[in-house]
């Protein structure tokens, strides 16, 4: 059991290196701040439509090839989970609205500099933009990491050897979600602290899943339940990757890094699985 909490801890633990690469040095330029939300858009997007929607409608088909029920269900779940974020987001009172600002704010790493008084309203209005946008990328992925953690760890307790390529997979998608949450906040906030443990404490979701699973939820999450869960994660994540962090990419004017950095985090996912 030690073994299998330690491997879901390291998993977990990969969010804090996407973190640190968020925060040190100068990572609050443009160029690096659509990258890093573009990179992590194109994770996110493909695991949810590669992995976790499918995967979610295997389970709920049995455990066998999906079925015609499986997949419906499957496919309400994922629109369930949209539905679901979507309503949280209405809640989440906002600035700002994301879908009316279309201003951008230029680095001064520090030094003083005399601006308009509109440039000054448009800066608050993007480190609005962009501390609201971590937060909510911090929330989903938490929820994510919940159930992937209770799923690592399971899998570790059946069989470590078979449990030690999914951890590194899980860890090597972790990374870039760190640099999803740090970076946006550390462009906030102008803090490498908070930025660093709010990232890091998305990817510690995935050892506290693993014992709430272990300890309350084994029981349940079982069968059709766990199909569901996996199904609806998809829909999480794709609203927040489509609603989030594309969007606040794209204010950065850095058009091509954002697809470019997209792809790339497709791509980067669909080695991992192939590989490991």
């Amino acid at each position: 059991m030690l073994v299998a909490f330690l491997l879901t801890l390291v998993a977990g633990g990969a969010t804090s290196i996407g973190a640190a690469l968020g925060v040190l040095g100068r990572g609050t330029g443009p160029r690096f701040l659509a990258g890093g939300l573009g990179l992590s858009a194109g994770v996110m997007l493909y695991v949810s439509f590669v992995e976790l929607l499918p995967e979610g409608a295997r389970v709920l088909s049995g455990g066998a090839a999906p079925t015609g029920r499986g997949t419906a269900l499957a496919t309400l779940s994922f629109f369930l989970g949209i539905a679901l974020i979507a309503v949280l987001d209405r809640l989440v009172p906002r600035a700002v609205s994301p879908h009316e600002f279309a201003g951008r704010m230029d680095s001064s790493h520090g030094r003083a500099e005399v601006r308009e008084p509109e440039q000054q309203l448009e800066d608050r209005a993007l480190r609005a933009r962009l501390l609201r946008t971590g937060a909510i990328t911090a929330a989903a992925l938490a929820l994510h990491n919940v159930p992937e953690g209770f799923a690592t760890f399971v899998a570790a307790l059946q069989a470590p050897e078979v449990a030690i390529p999914v951890v590194a997979a899980i860890a090597l998608h972790n990374i870039p979600e760190g640099l999803a949450v740090a970076v946006p906040v550390r462009r906030a906030t102008g803090s490498r602290s908070k930025a660093f443990w709010l990232a890091t404490m998305t990817g510690l979701a995935e050892p506290v899943g693993a014992v709430i699973g272990y300890l309350l939820l084994a029981p349940v999450l079982t069968g059709d339940a766990m199909g569901a869960i996996l199904a609806g994660v998809a829909g999480v994540m794709v609203f927040v990757s489509l609603d989030e962090l594309l969007p606040a990419a794209e204010e950065t004017g850095e058009h091509h890094t954002v697809i470019y950095s997209l792809i790339a985090g497709m791509a980067v996912m669909a080695v991992t699985l192939l590989v490991l």
